[in-house]
Formats: structure tokens, sequence, C-alpha cells
């Protein structure tokens, strides 16, 4: 994926940035609050179009790729439907898809034993793995996770990062945006963002 310049609002987020990201790779955007990481995200997940140069997925524009089979995203705040149970959510976009998921994604994630409970019922950490199984969950081209350690103890970090390093081993790029030291240790590659430019 190549981005050249990417302009939010009136003011420019991200310029200067001209990467190519492989599959099967963990690729972290390191950087301070505010350094653009987030928006860099968004437009690798295709939540937004550039204003200016390309974000390409499988050489298709990111924004035109509706496949969460593709491009996947764990948005900082979860997004789950508080209605529906934490399987429920997780399992969400298989359903649409009419594919079969893997049903140890919940286990793997600590969330076998709140599989039944309403997302509404869950605490901030678990909602954030929820998500980020949901994210998974189609084991996707491409999966974007913005700071999925958040609101994780130790003992959960531990499996966020068994899930986005076995992801990687069955051939996903993960495009990670995080401060956690223990994510950049893992990663193959660290694109630092400061400024919103790398």
């Amino acid at each position: 994926m190549t981005l050249v310049e990417i302009r939010a609002l009136r003011h420019r987020v991200l310029h200067d940035i001209d990467l190519t990201l492989a599959p099967g790779k963990l690729a972290v955007l390191a950087g301070r609050s505010g350094s653009g990481k987030s928006t860099l995200c968004h437009l690798i997940a295709g939540i937004m179009p550039p204003a200016s140069g390309d974000v390409l997925v499988g050489g298709r524009p990111a924004h035109r790729v509706t496949d969460w089979a593709t491009v996947s995203l764990l948005p900082q705040r979860p997004a789950l439907d508080p209605e529906l149970t934490v399987a429920e959510n997780v399992f969400l976009p298989s359903r649409v898809r009419r594919r079969a998921a893997d049903p140890g994604l919940l286990d793997r994630l600590g969330l076998g034993p709140i599989a039944a409970r309403p997302a509404r019922d869950t605490s901030l950490g678990e909602q954030q793995r929820t998500a980020m199984a949901r994210a998974l969950v189609l084991v996707p081209a491409v999966t974007v996770l913005d700071e999925p350690t958040a609101h994780q103890d130790d003992e959960h970090v531990s499996l966020v990062l068994d899930a986005i390093t076995a992801v990687v081993r069955d051939g996903t790029l993960a495009v990670v945006a995080t401060h956690d030291p223990r994510v950049i240790d893992l990663a193959d590659r660290v694109i630092p963002i400061v400024s919103g430019t790398c």
C-alpha cells in the first residue's frame, strides 16, 4: 500500500508517507498521541478515502474494499452491539458471510466464560477483546488493530499478543497502532509516526 499525502478537514494530518507492507507480517505504527497513528489506521481500513495520494490494499483503493475478510478493523472504541452477546458480536462477520468460524477463538482470547453474556454487561477490557476477536474471526488478509492491548491486565495482554502472532503466522498482515513495548518487541517492522510522517 502506498500513502503519499492525506488531508483531514483543513489540516494536514499525514504527509510524505510512502509504505509498502507485505502479507504475513506484524507492522507496528509507533508514535505519540496525536501523531496520526489512528488516522493512518482509518485510511488503511478504508473508513475514509485520502484527500490526495493513494491507499491501496491488494491493488484496490482501501476505501472501496468492503469485505471484512480482506480488511478488518479493531477501532479504539470497540463499537459492539450492546444487545448482542459476546459470541454473537464475535461471530457476526462469519454469519453475514455464511462462513464457518473457529469456535476456539473465544477461548484463546479469554472470552469463553462470558460468551453468552450481553456485551453491555462486560468490562471495557472484555469488550476490547471481543472486538479484537471479531476483527480476527475471518482471518483477514489485513487486520488493522488500534491499541489492542488497551484496558488489559498482564494475563490478557499475553492472550492478545498470542492471537496477533497466530493470525500473522496464518498469513495476515497485522497493522497495529500502539505505545506498548510488548507489541513493539514482536514487530517485523516498526514504523515511527512523528507529526504525521514516517
